[in-house]
């Protein structure tokens, strides 16, 4: 069973603040899409289809070294607010939270590594990494797919690649993903022009929680969108490229904003910090664009905010499912709005402190 009371308790990897361009990037994913040769897909099987590729899938994953022996959670295991509380941690997908039945997780005690069993694909792959480490992400995946590989056959076509339920994953069936903070592109109103070009080039953007979610707090989540007729090597190397393109922009547009505008943005820095330590009601959204302000000022060297761990750690815990876990009970949302500004002034232990400042 997964251990969601001692997840509760850690700061694990992929959020700690400490990867590479930590500063402007969140984490990095990448994802596997498999399928077992002659097995129903998941949206034709039948029942007894799907409990034997469970069955399969568990049994392989208890002896792949990059799980590290784990076991294969059932999702009709988990109780509503713990797959919520999945899904904020980014493990699981919004499927796997309503259609429980014949589903699976696997999880890796740091949760870098994780598998979801019969979503849309028999198999869905994961690698987590905080900064940018996409490289290091894809050879870690890779080498839980070859593991896992030698003890199921993927379904595979030599002219078109690994064989997925959705013709968009076809080819290598790998999703790579960087979920990057762009403030300044916004308050310089640049991001659409930017946005565009990403599109124009082949990939996707996305909100906070991907696929289907809004974009808050200034996060963006940066994909490649073609799986066939590319490699794996390839598409990280394009993703990795444009990203560091958009960053040299987004560092422009901040040396641009402490030029022009310094007192205005150490203005909104200041008010930001003081609402997170002395509201008494704060929203999820609202609490998402406060702390984007404060890595604003990480990110321009701000003395006296907090580090990046710290605000990371902020933007998953003051989620309604993590809030929820946190206090040990059902919150309606103004109770969770309420409980939200005093866990946040609790984690920031509020004292009197220099005020965060640029210098000269």
């Amino acid at each position: 069973m997964i251990p969601i009371d001692e997840m509760l308790k850690n700061r694990h990897r992929w959020f700690d603040g400490t990867g590479p361009r930590a500063e402007e990037i969140l984490s990095t994913r990448v994802r596997l899409a498999r399928n077992i040769s002659g097995a129903r897909f998941v949206a034709h099987a039948r029942e007894e289809d799907l409990s034997a590729t469970y069955q399969r899938i568990a049994s392989a994953i208890r002896s792949a070294p990059g799980l590290q022996g784990g076991s294969v959670t059932p999702i009709d295991e988990l109780g509503v607010l713990d797959r919520q509380f999945l899904l904020e941690r980014h493990l699981l997908s919004h499927d796997m939270t309503s259609e429980a039945r014949h589903r699976g997780i696997a999880l890796a005690p740091d949760e870098s590594i994780s598998v979801m069993l019969n979503e849309e694909d028999h198999l869905r792959l994961q690698c987590l990494k905080s900064g940018m480490q996409l490289a290091e992400a894809w050879e870690e995946i890779n080498q839980l797919d070859e593991d896992l590989g030698r003890e199921l056959p993927f379904a595979f076509s030599d002219e078109f690649g690994f064989l997925t339920s959705c013709p968009t994953n076809v080819g290598t069936g790998m999703r790579a993903s960087v979920l990057v903070h762009l403030p300044a592109l916004v308050l310089s109103g640049r991001i659409k022009k930017v946005l565009a070009g990403v599109t124009q080039v082949g990939l996707a953007v996305r909100g906070f929680h991907g696929e289907g979610s809004d974009v808050v707090g200034n996060f963006f989540q940066i994909s490649n969108q073609v799986t066939l007729g590319i490699s794996e090597g390839a598409t990280i190397e394009k993703l990795q490229g444009v990203v560091l393109q958009i960053l040299e922009m987004e560092g422009k547009a901040r040396e641009a904003l402490v030029r022009d505008a310094r007192q205005q943005v150490e203005d909104k820095i200041g008010r930001s910090y003081g609402a997170l330590k002395y509201a008494k009601i704060i929203s999820t959204q609202e609490c998402m664009g406060l702390v984007s302000a404060l890595r604003f000022g990480v990110a321009l060297g701000f003395a006296n905010l907090p580090d990046l761990g710290t605000l990371n750690e902020i933007l998953i815990y003051s989620q309604p499912a993590h809030l929820q876990k946190l206090s040990g009970r059902e919150l309606s949302s103004a109770d969770r709005n309420e409980y939200r500004a005093a866990w946040i002034q609790e984690r920031l232990k509020v004292r009197d402190a220099p005020r965060p400042s640029l210098g000269s």
